[in-house]
């Protein structure tokens, strides 16, 4: 007894009077039978008091009382969230650490913002009231988290690097103050198709690893080209069975756009595309400007076209908005066949709100395909006085020849 009265004693000090008469009445309890007339005799606590603190145990889990920290309340109380008083306040944050996503793609805070306390600071000043260890829980609802330097850069910086970049900000913003559509393209890498090792890992029993072929020499591969609407964080891909040309992917905006793009903006008469300087949407393929030309013909829809500098690929919306989901999502699953990679992708969703869709595009694109100089001469082309190569519009040619 004189144990329990030591115990008692060193934590009554710090317990309000319902959480007093709950402990002593679970050490009541504990005792067994005569427990009560112990405790009352050893704390000097009434019985009746003891009987109310029993009562209040067993109406603990019933009426869904927390008690936590020295203080007593019903599940939700409390002080409220960050997030719940000020609904944009998770807005501002991912405007700071990832502008693209919120209409302003280059903005130099990405480079310059590194801390929580910093990042703090700004949300501060912008008039939220927010501390560094919010920010940290707020980031990692947002998907971001800790990295380490990676080898990735693709070669030498351009002298006009960031200037490319803050004129694609510009572009960007104003055609999305306009209401015109904004898209980021690129190629996904290629996959094999049947059954082989697929990076990552998922959920089985036990000592029971999916078995998959030791070799990786795939006679199919699947070559996924995607569209991200900036605008809509939304994605399509077009699943290629074959080679990965600029006409394959002038064919996947095209797609996009008819079951997508021009649903979404029937009054749109400019479309902006963001794209890597090189790859099959490279600003110095042909074949890919003159694709372009016969998408503004069909459609009667201007196109403009900013491209990234050399080196930077990693840089464009889609590598991080869609394509990094997408590998999240069919981590560890072979892809088996071409009607698994386009469910797969389909099915990728964040917490953000990104939805995909996908399809399989089943036409054979020749490889080598030349367009001669006549042809691109007739090419209704106009270059930006800045960086020319990598900025430039298409509008509807007048005269086909």
């Amino acid at each position: 007894m004189e144990k329990i009265l030591e115990k008692l004693r060193k934590i009554e000090p710090i317990l309000n009077e319902k959480q007093r008469r709950i402990v002593f009445a679970a050490e009541a309890e504990q005792l067994g039978r005569g427990g009560k007339s112990k405790i009352s005799a050893l704390t000097g606590m009434s019985r009746s008091t003891l009987n109310a603190g029993i009562a209040d145990l067993r109406t603990l889990h019933e009426n869904d009382l927390i008690i936590e920290r020295g203080s007593i309340r019903r599940s939700g109380g409390g002080r409220k969230k960050n997030t719940e008083t000020e609904p944009q306040l998770l807005s501002a944050l991912e405007s700071l650490v990832d502008p693209v996503s919120r209409g302003d793609p280059e903005s130099p805070l990405r480079w310059t913002i590194k801390s929580t306390r910093t990042l703090a600071k700004e949300l501060t000043e912008q008039g939220f009231k927010v501390g560094k260890s919010a920010v940290a829980v707020m980031l990692g609802q947002l998907g971001y988290s800790l990295q380490s330097n990676q080898k990735r850069l693709e070669g030498a910086n351009h002298p006009d690097r960031n200037a490319q970049f803050e004129h694609i900000n510009e572009n960007v913003q104003n055609f999305i103050n306009q209401g015109f559509p904004v898209i980021s393209v690129d190629t996904k890498k290629k996959e094999n198709i049947g059954n082989y090792k697929n990076a990552g890992k998922e959920y089985r029993k036990q000592k029971e690893p999916r078995a998959v072929k030791g070799h990786d020499f795939a006679d199919q591969k699947a070559s996924p080209y995607g569209i991200y609407d900036i605008n809509n964080n939304s994605g399509f891909v077009n699943v290629g069975v074959s080679f990965d040309t600029s006409s394959f992917a002038v064919n996947s905006i095209k797609f996009w756009w008819e079951k997508e793009g021009k649903v979404r903006y029937p009054d749109a008469k400019k479309l902006l595309i963001t794209a890597d300087a090189g790859g099959s949407n490279g600003y110095n393929r042909k074949l890919w400007k003159y694709e372009l030309q016969q998408f503004v013909n069909e459609y009667k829809i201007e196109i403009f076209v900013c491209h990234f500098p050399p080196g930077t690929s990693k840089w464009n919306k889609i590598e991080h908005r869609l394509f990094s989901f997408i590998s999240i999502n069919w981590k560890g699953q072979p892809l088996t066949d071409y009607e698994t990679v386009v469910n797969l992708i389909a099915a990728t969703r964040t917490a953000t709100g990104l939805t995909v869709t996908s399809q399989l595009d089943k036409q054979i694109y020749i490889k080598g395909r030349k367009i001669s100089k006549e042809q691109m001469n007739e090419l209704n082309i106009i270059k930006n006085s800045f960086h020319g190569e990598w900025n430039y519009s298409i509008n509807e040619q007048k005269c086909i020849s």
